[in-house]
């Protein structure tokens, strides 16, 4: 049945505005009357019409968006609300007009018998391929709803994840750049006006005042330079990083790190398991899952180890000893998946896993941020004592020549 976005006076002369379903605007008209509603404005609240009528199609629904959406539906599917008048009430609860364009799309399919699954596929890039894979498989098992709630729950996991690594990240880089931005000033800026001041005397300069007078002078000259060179070397190795050759071979360099080849380990790890987790419990074959869970881990040397483990299970070898082989992730996963397979909970003890990989994660990148920031800060205070010193030498120098 076709959905109309409204604009409707109520009984008190305010204006109201929602989506009614009716088979004509004739008919949604005499609904809203029944409601005690006047009609303004009605008009099909469809995607797929304002496509057909050459209007720009609204953006994607974004990330934290859809984690909404998700878990709004588990929660009315759950109370026994048909599927499409979920769709209906998430269009209907949503202040944004772009998602409630794509919603009332999705119901209009599912409305004319298309399964959920493939109602989403028309809008791939709003609903990706894990998230549509995971509720197939939940439509095929018949638990759409506890599916849609571990979907949920799998997605604000890794927003978590994500956002936690990005924080760890930009404090750090931000005090590196501040510091530098400062040793830069009163390299290029401030000692070679107060040095120049020592030069007027026939003497010769402290070791430490000529050093970093040379530092100075060569900043001055090529500071640049270097700063273009910095520039052009980042283009090329972002450019290099497309290459799967090369991509492969940083990665797996990466991870031979002392600190961040474990972080990084962890994060791609608790992310995969999170995702196995998800998609073994809502019926979903291991190969097709393993194949999903794949697609979320980041690092590419991981993701090609991950390949050959997935072969190996295709040929009847057991996850645990397939994940065992490919020597890819921690390997307290690796024993959480063969008590799983053993105990037949494979689903629970993945979701235990990823738990403690993200724990671990959380625990060391705050412990390496806290350890981090006093490092820079002592790297940042010697620097500026060494700049300090060459200036303050000169000046005790010249104070023993005059009294002397």
């Amino acid at each position: 049945m076709p959905a109309f976005e409204y604009e409707a006076l109520d009984v008190a002369g305010r204006s109201r505005r929602g989506v009614v379903t009716a088979e004509s605007p004739r008919l949604a008209r005499q609904e809203l009357r029944r409601l005690q509603l006047t009609p303004v404005a009605i008009n099909t609240a469809s995607a797929l019409s304002g496509a057909r009528a050459g209007t720009a199609k609204p953006a994607r629904v974004r990330y934290g968006q859809l984690v909404e959406i998700t878990r709004q539906l588990s929660v009315l599917l759950s109370a026994g609300t048909p599927l499409e008048e979920a769709l209906s009430a998430i269009a209907l609860l949503t202040d944004d007009a772009g998602v409630r364009k794509r919603m009332l799309a999705v119901r209009e399919r599912v409305t004319e018998g298309w399964r959920f699954a493939d109602a989403l596929a028309e809008d791939k890039k709003s609903f990706p391929d894990l998230y549509r894979a995971i509720v197939s498989a939940g439509e095929t098992s018949g638990d759409l709803a506890p599916v849609l709630d571990r979907l949920a729950g799998m997605l604000e996991k890794n927003r978590s994840m994500r956002n936690k690594a990005l924080g760890s990240l930009i404090y750090p880089a931000a005090l590196i750049v501040f510091a530098g931005a400062i040793i830069g000033a009163l390299m290029t800026l401030v000692v070679p006006k107060i040095v120049a001041q020592f030069q007027v005397f026939d003497a010769q300069l402290p070791l430490i005042t000529r050093i970093v007078v040379g530092v100075s002078g060569f900043l001055s000259a090529f500071g640049l330079y270097i700063v273009l060179g910095v520039l052009i070397g980042a283009a090329i190795f972002w450019q290099a990083m497309r290459a799967p050759a090369f991509r492969r071979a940083f990665d797996r360099w990466v991870l031979t790190l002392p600190v961040l080849g474990r972080l990084l380990r962890g994060l791609d790890g608790a992310r995969f398991a999170r995702t196995l987790s998800t998609m073994v419990a809502s019926g979903a074959p291991l190969l097709q899952s393993l194949t999903s869970a794949q697609r979320t881990v980041g690092n590419a040397y991981i993701r090609e180890r991950l390949d050959g483990a997935i072969v190996m299970v295709r040929e009847g070898a057991s996850l645990a000893s397939a994940l065992r082989r490919a020597d890819a992730l921690p390997p307290m996963m690796t024993h959480m998946v063969a008590a799983g397979e053993r105990a037949g909970a494979l689903s629970e003890l993945l979701d235990k896993a990823a738990t403690q990989l993200e724990e671990e994660f959380d625990t060391a990148s705050t412990v390496a941020l806290r350890l981090l920031e006093p490092s820079i800060i002592i790297v940042m205070g010697g620097v500026v004592m060494v700049i300090v010193a060459s200036i303050m030498l000169p000046m005790l120098q010249l104070n023993r020549l005059a009294a002397g």
